[in-house]
């Protein structure tokens, strides 16, 4: 075995059986070099065997500190990953009613004949007429329709942004990406191989500039963006920033994943979609995870001419085109209403959870958008997110996901929080943010 990880080996029992606790301050690499008497290159791979085991976090002008929890076994916000009463990290939001809703378009699935034809097989990644008609007034924002023949169908949101970064970035490739970013893009890009490059924000997302400069010094395969309500930030683009990056897309010969998953929340008065500016350079993903239910969904791409064959092989060799089953409720869910249903319902009730957050976290430096669903939190010092998260999870009774989850980079972690508001009842949810506030408001 290599020197480095026989090291990292040692600091690991070390944090395991408690001689290095949480939020630990491990030492300046040739402070460690020295200790250990080993070469300071020995002693920067130590650091970064640590933090590829998920075990350190390095935050840039602080240093290197022991992390809040072992590494979670699959992307962040994927799975649920610890024991506390109240999980704020996962975030798929129920109305009231859903599932009553839902069962209308189930009910009319059952009888044999339509049963049979749904269970035959996977469909086609294209889908079928209806379900791209249905698809259409899902996706469908005031100023912008996709074109039904753009349409490809994949099993759920995650399978539908794996096909479009596999077709767009060979391994090995470049993508673009906000500083702070959906965890599961990270997976994902590591699974295919791919090297994320971090693009600076501001409060208007992606920087041209940044963008620009970035693909200049080194060629960009493709970007990945959330220009509406950005998890985690709840940031939505301008339109005049979205009209000046689908002319930077143009001029760099570059095209943009835009994803859109939580977009429904925004109102009718948001921007369309940066795919209505440049619909030739940017592939959109959506699904119907978060307007129904994660259970039983559908994964939608809306994808430029020149590259729906490419998509579409993509998404039959990966296997992630849609279930029969999933894609015949779902093209029933969108037109008997329920769809619609749902998405009004959601929308009223981030408002309701949005008047907790008011009121317990007021006076807290906390960004959101009244229309999402999740906050960040950038806590108050002396605390540090790894430590707060820990504190949250033994002290709190709460499961809250640490700005390294989103950060692209190492040394980028800030020392914030993502709060989920959906997956609880309010009042759960009420009670979760008062022992926050009151954590937060605690010596670390």
């Amino acid at each position: 075995m290599e020197e480095y990880r026989r090291i990292a080996d040692r600091v690991e029992a070390a944090v395991r059986d408690g001689r290095l606790t949480p939020g630990d301050r491990l030492p300046p690499q040739r402070v460690f070099a020295r200790r250990h008497r080993i070469a300071n290159s020995t002693a920067i791979r130590v650091y970064g065997e640590l933090a590829r085991r998920g075990l350190a976090v390095g935050e840039v002008g602080r240093g290197t500190f022991v992390r809040a929890a072992p590494p979670l076994p699959g992307p962040a916000l994927a799975e649920a990953t610890g024991a506390a009463p109240v999980d704020l990290q996962l975030n798929y939001p129920v109305a009231e009613g859903q599932s009553e809703l839902m069962a209308r378009a189930l009910a009319a699935l059952a009888r044999p004949d339509v049963l049979a034809e749904a269970v035959s097989g996977p469909a086609a990644a294209t889908g079928t007429p209806e379900a791209r008609e249905a698809a259409v007034s899902v996706l469908a924002r005031p100023g912008w329709a996709p074109d039904p023949e753009g349409l490809l169908f994949a099993g759920n949101g995650r399978q539908a942004i794996a096909a479009a970064l596999s077709a767009l970035v060979p391994p090995g490739g470049r993508l673009g990406v906000e500083a702070l970013t959906y965890p599961l893009v990270k997976a994902v890009a590591e699974r295919l191989g791919i090297r994320l490059v971090p693009l600076a924000l501001d409060e208007d997302g992606i920087r041209p500039e940044a963008l620009a400069a970035t693909h200049r010094a080194t060629p960009l395969a493709a970007v990945y963006l959330q220009p509406t309500l950005h998890n985690p930030l709840s940031t939505t683009m301008s339109e005049p920033r979205r009209s000046e990056l689908a002319e930077l897309l143009r001029h760099l010969d570059l095209t943009a994943v835009e994803d859109t998953t939580w977009a429904f929340l925004a109102p009718g008065a948001a921007p369309p979609p940066l795919a209505a500016f440049a619909p030739e350079r940017v592939l959109l993903v959506d699904s119907l995870s978060k307007r129904l239910a994660p259970g039983l969904t559908v994964g939608y791409l809306v994808v430029p001419g020149r590259l729906r064959a490419t998509v579409a092989e993509a998404l039959r060799y990966g296997a992630w085109t849609a279930g029969g089953l999933a894609l015949a409720a779902a093209t029933r869910w969108a037109g008997d209403g329920t769809v619609a249903e749902a998405v009004a319902a959601k929308r009223a009730d981030t408002a309701a959870r949005h008047a907790l957050v008011r009121r317990r976290l007021d006076g807290y430096a906390v960004r959101t958008s009244p229309h999402a669903y999740y906050c960040w939190w950038e806590l108050p010092a002396p605390w540090r997110a790894e430590t707060f998260t820990a504190a949250a999870a033994g002290r709190a009774g709460v499961a809250v996901t640490p700005g390294s989850a989103f950060a692209v980079g190492p040394g980028t972690a800030p020392d914030a929080i993502r709060v989920g508001l959906a997956s609880p009842p309010r009042a759960v949810l009420d009670g979760a943010l008062a022992r926050l506030a009151a954590l937060a408001a605690e010596e670390a």
